[in-house]
């Protein structure tokens, strides 16, 4: 059974933020949420929906998140998973088409520092 741990952060809509993920559990911290975290240089702020376009983007770019990483409790993803992705790894797909679909419940607020509102709400999940 999953845990859902209550934050006071809010996301890009400017309400509590959601959890991401549990299957498989989202976050630099895998605790479900996608925020900034101490350590964390990507900016794992973004929760997207994993699509096979942006999967393939990622690994031909040198992030295969296809292939499963035991010692850092990373799976591997499929499409239709929902992941916490880097700011700046979500902007480049965007610019190349084949940006993820984005959970505006599970963004960070933060993200509105790289990325405006309108462009999120095109990629709305």
């Amino acid at each position: 059974m999953e845990t859902i741990t209550k934050t006071k952060e809010k996301n890009v809509l400017g309400t509590e933020l959601k959890p991401c993920g549990f299957d498989p559990v989202a976050g630099y911290m895998r605790d479900g949420y996608c925020r900034l975290v101490y350590g964390d240089s990507g900016t794992h702020l973004l929760c997207a929906v994993m699509s096979e376009e942006f999967l393939e983007f990622s690994r031909l770019r040198g992030n295969d998140l296809v292939t499963p990483i035991p010692q850092w409790r990373f799976p591997g993803l499929k499409p239709g998973d929902h992941w916490c992705l880097c700011v700046s790894r979500w902007i480049q797909a965007e610019r190349k088409g084949v940006a993820p679909k984005v959970v505006l419940e599970s963004t960070h607020q933060d993200t509105l520092k790289y990325i405006d509102f309108e462009l999120l709400l095109d990629y709305k999940y």
